[in-house]
């Protein structure tokens, strides 16, 4: 006895696409070192949460961010960055990596004053000479 599979018949509605994440241009990942901090709420709202890590690659819409130790995060959370002085970027996650590495979606794009302010205070070797401007 043979069962054949349903055929899907294409309609406009079995595609649900989003500008941001499907049709957008994904920006050049670059090299960096910074500190940072992952904050989210545990348990619905009543707890806040707060994780070091360090942000590995960067770019414009995402970042890939080493964690130190697996825990169980959340789809939705905070990145600061203490050191350029950056506060609350939404973040959405991608994928989680076997080796600690997360990979994240900015819910809103860095401007390329806070991507500068960021590579200024990196600790990778590529970043050494950049200066901040401090009139922009």
């Amino acid at each position: 006895m043979t069962t054949a599979a349903p055929v899907m018949q294409q309609h406009f509605l079995n595609k649900e696409e989003s500008f941001m994440y499907d049709r957008e241009t994904t920006f050049p990942m670059e090299d960096t070192r910074n500190e940072a901090r992952i904050e989210y709420t545990e348990k619905g709202v009543t707890q806040l949460s707060s994780r070091r890590c360090e942000i590995i690659k960067l770019s414009k819409s995402g970042a890939v961010i080493g964690i130190l130790t697996k825990y169980q995060l959340p789809q939705n959370f905070y990145l600061d960055i203490p050191s350029a002085r950056i506060q609350m970027v939404g973040c959405l996650l991608k994928r989680v990596h076997a080796d600690n590495f997360i990979e994240a979606r900015f819910l809103r794009l860095l401007t390329d004053r806070d991507l500068n302010r960021i590579f200024v205070y990196s600790t990778h070797p590529n970043h050494r000479n950049r200066t901040l401007d401090i009139y922009r």
